[in-house]
């Protein structure tokens, strides 16, 4: 199984919460989410950011759709390292994730966005394979 960061985008598009998305990246999105469910190890940090994150952005008006399936796998598995796996991220004193990449290309990066960047370098450091990060959408130019 191999480690994967979902960012929230690709669960609220499988949930088919964003009216304005091709089929194609709606099955992409389905197809993937439910794939991770079954094939992967997701990754998630400590500071549970991003699982609130998912739980915010998830409307409880589809709960058995697979954007809600997937927060429940997480909320289930979070504590069970075969299926989710909790990664201390270290900030900053102004808040910032310590293993945001610090360069000038990435000053405007979406700030909601800097966990999952910040949990992708950070595991790459420490597993021997890196992790995937898996979007589908952004509401930024």
């Amino acid at each position: 199984m191999s480690d994967v960061i979902v960012d929230t985008n690709v669960a609220v598009v499988a949930n088919r919460q964003s009216s304005n998305v091709v089929d194609g990246c709606v099955d992409a999105c389905t197809q993937f989410l439910s794939k991770v469910l079954t094939d992967h190890v997701v990754l998630i940090d400590n500071g549970d950011e991003i699982s609130a994150e998912y739980a915010k952005a998830l409307r409880v008006s589809r709960p058995n759709g697979l954007g809600a399936l997937f927060l429940r796998h997480i909320f289930n598995h979070q504590y069970s390292s075969k299926r989710v796996r909790r990664v201390d991220l270290g900030k900053g004193e102004h808040g910032d994730f310590d293993d945001f990449p610090s360069v000038p290309e990435l000053a405007d990066f979406d700030l909601d966005d800097r966990k999952f960047a910040a949990l992708a370098k950070n595991t790459g450091q420490r597993c021997p394979t890196p992790s995937i990060v898996i979007g589908s959408t952004t509401s930024q130019p």
